[in-house]
Parts: C-alpha cells; sequence; structure tokens
C-alpha cells in the first residue's frame, strides 16, 4: 500500500463487533471476493505497517498473517471502509492459493465473468519475467528487445483484422486473443499496467 489510509483507524466501529471487524479480501486486479476474516486493531495496524495481511482468530484469539506458514501471503494494495465504519475492503494481490484447500478463493469454483481473467494473465505475465527463456515463450518475448515484441503485436493486429473480413468468429476470436496476449506482454516490457491503460479509457468516458 503505496498512499496512507483515508481513514483514522480510531474511529472505526470496533465496539460493534467486541473489538472486531470483519474484513472482506477482494483481489486488487481481477475484483473476484477471495476470503472473509476479521481484524482487530492490532491486525489492522500490523497489516498498514508490514504490507502483508494479517488478521485475527476468533477460534485461537490471536493474530495470525496470512501464508506465515504456506508462504502464500496477501500483499496489501488497499483498505476501504464502509459507509457504517464496521467492515473493511482490504484489496490484495496473492502470492498463491487463498483457500486452506489450495483453491484460488474460499468460495469454491463458482464462475466468475471472463473478463476478470485478463487480470490475472497479466500476473501471470509479470510472474513469467523470470523464468527460464528457453522454456517459457513469455520469458522469451520479455527477454528479447522491444523492437520484436512491437513486430509481433502488429503481426497479431493484422492476422486479426484479416480475419474479421475473410474468415469465421472461431478464427477471429482466436486471433483477437493472439492479439490481447501480446498486447499485455508489450505493455509489461514497457512497465506499463493494464490499470494505467483502464485509466485513460475512463478518462476518455467522462469528458
Amino acid at each position: 500500500m503505496n498512499n496512507k489510509p483515508d481513514f483514522d483507524s480510531a474511529e472505526l466501529a470496533w465496539q460493534k463487533g467486541g473489538g472486531l471487524l470483519p474484513a472482506i479480501v477482494q483481489h486488487a486486479a481481477s475484483g473476484k471476493v477471495l476470503m472473509l476474516a476479521y481484524m482487530n486493531e492490532d491486525a489492522l495496524e500490523l497489516t498498514l505497517q508490514s504490507g502483508l495481511v494479517t488478521f485475527y482468530s476468533r477460534s485461537r484469539q490471536q493474530l495470525w498473517q496470512k501464508g506465515e506458514s504456506s508462504g502464500n501471503h496477501l500483499r496489501l494494495i488497499d483498505i476501504q471502509v464502509d459507509c457504517d465504519r464496521d467492515t473493511l475492503l482490504v484489496q490484495v494481490l496473492p502470492a498463491g492459493p487463498v483457500c486452506h484447500l489450495l483453491t484460488p478463493t474460499c468460495f469454491g469454483d463458482q464462475q466468475w465473468p471472463e473478463q476478470a481473467f485478463i487480470a490475472e494473465l497479466e500476473q501471470i505475465i509479470q510472474q513469467r519475467a523470470g523464468a527460464d527463456p528457453e522454456y517459457s515463450y513469455t520469458a522469451q518475448l520479455l527477454a528479447g528487445p522491444v523492437r520484436r515484441l512491437a513486430q509481433k503485436v502488429g503481426e497479431e493486429g493484422v492476422e486479426t483484422a484479416l480475419a474479421a473480413v475473410s474468415q469465421g468468429p472461431d478464427e477471429l476470436m482466436s486471433e483477437a486473443a493472439d492479439l490481447l496476449y501480446h498486447l499485455l506482454v508489450l505493455l509489461n516490457k514497457k512497465d506499463i499496467g493494464l490499470s494505467d491503460v483502464c485509466r485513460i479509457l475512463q478518462q476518455r468516458h467522462q469528458a
């Protein structure tokens, strides 16, 4: 979390829950709801200080940092408070499976909007940056020159346009997927996040 929270923790409605507030954990990139836990004032303070999410266990009656034994930490991106100041929305980037059952969320295999996978793909591309280019196509693209990657995006753009005018919907979708993937890799290469692009689209929409 790069900025200080826009709330005073001392002014939250701790008394409503006997010193605890429910913390809804949301994937900062995809918007998926990952889990529900609880925080007391100490857990919130440790979370803000360390940047790694800490909760309060009601069953064990002690603080616990998510991932302290598994390594599947939750890196804090932002914390927001609801209108009644008695619930926290904790936005994170997970380092691995969130649930103790080794699933991405604690809510099973529920279906999410397909668009949410774009944000996850962006994270996967980021993780591939440190992989061996010999075994990872993404790492190979990231390790190469920007000119080659830009050329690849151009090629995929042309193939997508050609598919639109001369092929069927399946071919168009396939080419569009290739284009989108290579564009995400190029943005990563230039240290630009998908959120940066979305911000420009939002600004244009509001203009």
